[in-house]
């Protein structure tokens, strides 16, 4: 056998190897993210309720848009509130990533909703769809705001919406059907989840094949009942005409800086943005402190009272 025809068959074998890697893995990594629970936030010394804050709440569920998965939430109310936040984690994360904001929204008098994603923290649901689905899960949220201000006889104004990550991609889907949605704070969003997909697949196989990506994406929206190509906060932004605050850490590795300046520019006015020196994926927070913490209430404040 020549060298040739022995480079022909390894590399033969090797793409086949890899695309049955890619049609098992790809999928249940998309659909199924690990979720995180207790022990990954008080091993970094992060409250996991919000009565660790001071803060009151209710403990809730409510049911998603596919009439089945129940959704995991707590609402804090506020004093004289200005308005109601819904705050919307990013992969694989839950409802405890919020308590630190939700803390400083309620303590500028707005009442909060966070709650976790379908297939994410305590909620229900098979599959994380990336808005897809998720995105009318949000109209349900809004549902239960409205529904909690009537049972409760209490004010709940105007409803604004914070998403990081992945909960920022959703923000931007569900603003673009919801008119209920008065104003929204999207932090390190994709602009597509096709060209994310391939982001993370270079990242993780070293591997820039669309063709793989195709594999992964095609196997995914046979189980999840999706369809990717729908799943783009960039086409979304462009029928949204609420007032929207982009948010990016300049030194984000995992979702470009890039994409937010994409939606940003595809955006109808009122419109703001902010790059974040030195602030990575997932601590824009810790590295904006409490200029991050007041850009976001004063958006918010000039909104939705």
């Amino acid at each position: 056998m020549s060298i040739l025809l022995i480079i022909l068959f390894s590399f033969f074998a090797f793409l086949l190897t890899a695309s049955a890697l890619v049609f098992v893995v790809s999928p249940i990594m998309l659909l199924n993210p690990r979720r995180r629970g207790e022990s990954f936030y008080q091993h970094r010394g992060l409250p996991v309720s919000p009565s660790q804050l001071g803060l009151a709440f209710d403990d809730l569920r409510f049911t998603a848009s596919d009439g089945e998965s129940q959704l995991s939430a707590w609402f804090i109310p506020a004093d004289s509130p200005i308005g109601t936040i819904i705050y919307l984690h990013g992969v694989g994360d839950n409802k405890m990533s919020g308590l630190l904001l939700a803390k400083a929204f309620h303590d500028h008098h707005f009442h909060v909703l966070v709650y976790d994603s379908r297939a994410h923290g305590e909620s229900g649901g098979r599959h994380c769809t990336y808005g897809y689905h998720e995105k009318y899960d949000v109209q349900k949220a809004v549902d239960l705001v409205r529904s909690i201000g009537a049972e409760k006889k209490i004010v709940v104004g105007n409803i604004g919406v914070f998403g990081t990550s992945m909960g920022a991609a959703i923000a931007l889907q569900a603003a673009s059907i919801e008119p209920r949605i008065r104003a929204v704070v999207s932090e390190a969003s994709f602009a597509t989840l096709r060209q994310i997909t391939v982001d993370y697949q270079k990242r993780l196989m070293r591997l820039p094949w669309h063709f793989l990506r195709n594999i992964a994406m095609k196997r995914s929206e046979t189980i999840g009942q999706f369809k990717h190509r729908q799943v783009s906060p960039l086409a979304a932004v462009s029928n949204i005409h609420a007032p929207i605050f982009f948010i990016h850490g300049i030194e984000d590795r995992f979702i470009k800086y890039q994409y937010t300046q994409e939606l940003f520019i595809t955006a109808n006015e009122p419109k703001e943005l902010w790059f974040v020196a030195g602030a990575h994926h997932s601590d824009v927070h810790d590295i904006g402190k409490k200029e991050y913490e007041d850009k976001i209430v004063r958006f918010f404040s000039k909104h939705l009272a």
